[in-house]
């Protein structure tokens, strides 16, 4: 499975648009429906999907403006990744709502201890290896602190594990998935 197809998504229910040139030089406009959105893509609900192009702009409501490519298509939906790859973290907030952020860093959080867990460090070990303090590693494995991603780097080294994995591998077993 791709790193984009693996990203962890979160329903959004937004409508946004989905520009393109349709080969003529004519910037073409078409309203959608944003379904779900993660740090690498979007999955999109059009009216039809066929016709739009492989290479579009996908504008969100707030204004931000993110180059796509067509990932999938599946009747009238579409799955986009990013052309950049990953969404900044400023990019993020401005796609997901704060609780849609909050199930993310939760996400984020226990996978890294269950992570943790399997490979055998305590959660001591682990913060002075990254650097940061035991109650800091606490709070980001319970989803209230955001872990920057130089240190979700460092942790996947540690851990032995794909920096996607951490970010938006499958929610372990124990997750409240609310």
């Amino acid at each position: 499975m791709s790193e984009h197809r693996a990203a962890a998504r979160h329903q959004t229910l937004r409508t946004g648009i989905v520009e393109f040139n349709n080969g003529t030089g004519s910037l073409i406009s078409v309203p959608c429906t944003i379904r779900d959105v993660s740090g690498t893509g979007a999955r999109l609900q059009l009216n039809s999907s066929l016709w739009v192009a492989e290479q579009f702009t996908l504008v969100f409501s707030s204004g931000l403006r993110k180059d796509c490519r067509v990932a999938w298509r599946k009747g009238r939906l579409i799955g986009s990744a990013f052309a950049e790859g990953y969404a900044s973290p400023d990019e993020q907030a401005v796609m997901m709502t704060a609780d849609e952020q909050s199930r993310h860093r939760l996400g984020i959080g226990a996978r890294v201890k269950a992570t943790r867990e399997t490979r055998g460090y305590t959660e001591v070990q682990l913060a002075e290896r990254i650097g940061v303090t035991p109650a800091f590693l606490a709070l980001a494995e319970n989803g209230e602190a955001d872990i920057p991603l130089y240190q979700l780097m460092h942790i996947a080294d540690l851990l032995m594990v794909g920096l996607d994995g951490l970010v938006a591998g499958p929610p372990p077993e124990d997750v409240d998935a609310a």
